[in-house]
Formats: C-alpha cells, structure tokens, sequence
C-alpha cells in the first residue's frame, strides 16, 4: 500500500482552475520532488494535502485512511489523527517570534499531547543537535540567520515523529550558502529513509536527491519519472521549455 494516494484532486479559485484532476502516489522512504513555473499549482497541492487548502473534488489517502474522499473530509478526530502523520516546513519558517526555540519545538509537542514536557526538551534538544543547533537552544528566532530559522523550522516539524514531511520551497527566501546548510539538512533526512514531498525552485537537489520528480503546468502533473527521465531525456515540450529556463 503506498504511503499517500491522490486521485483526481480539483481545486479552483473562483473561475480559475489551480488543480485539475491531480493523481500520484507517494511510497515509503520516496523523496519527490515537485518543479515547475510559478503559478504552476505547485504550493497549492501541498497546501491542499494538510488541509490548508480545501479541495473541490477527488480524493487524499493517506496511509490506507481518507483525509478526503470524493471531495468529502473525514470527520474531525478522524481527520486529526491522519494530519498528526504529516509535518510542513514553509517557506517563511512560520516561527513563533516570541518564542524561544526550545519553546517553538515543545508547543505542538505538548499540545498535542504527544508527551511530557520533559520528554519533549529531550527529543527537542535531540532534533536541534541532528540540524546543528542545539546551542541556539535559548535563543529568539529574531537572531537567527534565515538558513538556521528553517532548520529549526525542519526540527520542529519532526517533533511530532511525522510518517511524511511537506516542504514548501524551503530555501527560496535564503542565499546560497544558506540554502546549502538547509539542503544538507535535507540530504540528511533522505539518508535515513525520510519519506518527502518538495517544492522546489533547486533542481541540483532534485536531481541529486530525489528519487521521482514531478513537473507541474498549468495544474497539471505534465510529466513525472526518476530523475534520469526527467532531466536528461523530458518527454514533454513543456519539460524541456522549462528545464532550458532554468539552467
């Protein structure tokens, strides 16, 4: 069974049609990547799939349980415990500013009942020392450089043990450097088996760290395959227009 199943997910803004009839599966320890123009539908699918978004048709499973089905929701104990599988970075962080960063990785820890306070600060400082920050531990977001903000932000998004993580272009607000501290976060992950989903703007990462890559147009998935496919031999037009702009 494979982790997470969408099946002709619409999502229209108004007249305009963001998602149109989008279907893909997503296998354990999978790293996807997700490319494409701006305007694409890219970060509306990612929104869609944690409820951020509501859809207007189609189906998310994940798991072997419905989040959505046939544009129906699962009821709101049901719909929780599926969203507790899931875990989103941003692309702005989405930090609490007030704050501390011990206290930005306990708050969904605790409130969710996931454990004690001090089993939280324990896993907290565990996940702060794999992204390299656990001396920034008592320090307010606001002194943080931008790539230390979204590693603490990919920190928080694994205290609560996720079978899959959402990256929303994760580096896109950042330098280059910056962008490589987080990336190799990423790199990390990917290593041990993490199961993710991402947009993303960075087609080394795609190419080097994703075992599929999905090339979204007009709210489409126009082509997808390892990638090899992908990159070095696009079937689509499209494919190559965008691959040429990028380079």
């Amino acid at each position: 069974m494979s982790l997470i199943e969408v099946t002709s997910l619409k999502k229209n803004f108004g007249s305009l049609q963001v998602l149109r009839e989008i279907s893909f599966s997503v296998e354990r320890g999978d790293v996807v990547a997700i490319i494409g123009t701006s305007g694409s539908g890219k970060s509306t699918l990612l929104r869609s799939m944690i409820d951020l978004e509501s859809v207007d048709g189609g189906s998310i499973q994940m798991d072997g349980e419905y989040l959505v089905r046939d544009g129906r929701y699962a009821g709101r104990e049901e719909k929780k415990r599926i969203m507790a599988k899931m875990g989103m970075v941003f692309q702005n962080y989405n930090l609490f500013p007030h704050l501390t960063v011990r206290d930005n990785l306990l708050m969904p820890y605790t409130v969710t009942g996931k454990g004690s306070r001090s089993q939280g600060l324990e896993l907290a400082r565990q996940l702060l020392g794999k992204v390299g920050l656990l001396d920034k531990i008592d320090e307010m977001p606001g002194n943080l450089s931008g790539g230390q903000k979204q590693r603490v932000a990919i920190a928080r998004a694994l205290m609560l043990s996720p079978e899959i993580l959402f990256f929303d272009e994760p580096t896109s607000a950042l330098d280059p450097q910056l962008t490589q501290e987080v990336l190799g976060v990423m790199r990390q992950l990917a290593q041990e088996k993490m199961t993710m989903l991402v947009v993303t703007h960075e087609m080394g990462f795609a190419r080097g760290v994703a075992n599929r890559v999905m090339f979204m147009k007009d709210g489409r998935i126009a082509e997808s395959g390892t990638p090899e496919e992908i990159f070095d031999h696009p079937k689509e037009e499209a494919t190559r227009d965008f691959l040429r702009s990028v380079k």
